[in-house]
């Protein structure tokens, strides 16, 4: 999976969790979030793996390059403006 979110007590045995997959090359996405639910902290952290951060990226760019070369390929693309 390139995305997982921890969530749980926030307790030894989290901590082990996300220790884990950071140890299988996920990385830290973003802040840990915590709440309270009347007696126990519950928190949650996403990771996600580095090369799928890549390749979504890479994915994005694609995406404006094409956009941007069809604006400037259309004709009158630029047609009226200053």
């Amino acid at each position: 999976m390139a995305y997982r979110l921890f969530t749980g007590a926030d307790d030894r045995a989290f901590c082990e969790r996300v220790s884990a997959a950071l140890a299988e090359g996920y990385v830290l996405h973003g802040s840990p979030a915590a709440s309270f639910n009347g007696s126990t902290v519950i928190v949650a952290q996403a990771l996600v793996l580095p090369a799928a951060i890549a390749s979504a990226d890479a994915a994005v760019a694609n995406a404006v390059d094409e956009l941007d070369a069809d604006e400037f390929d259309a004709v009158g693309a630029f047609e009226g403006h200053a």
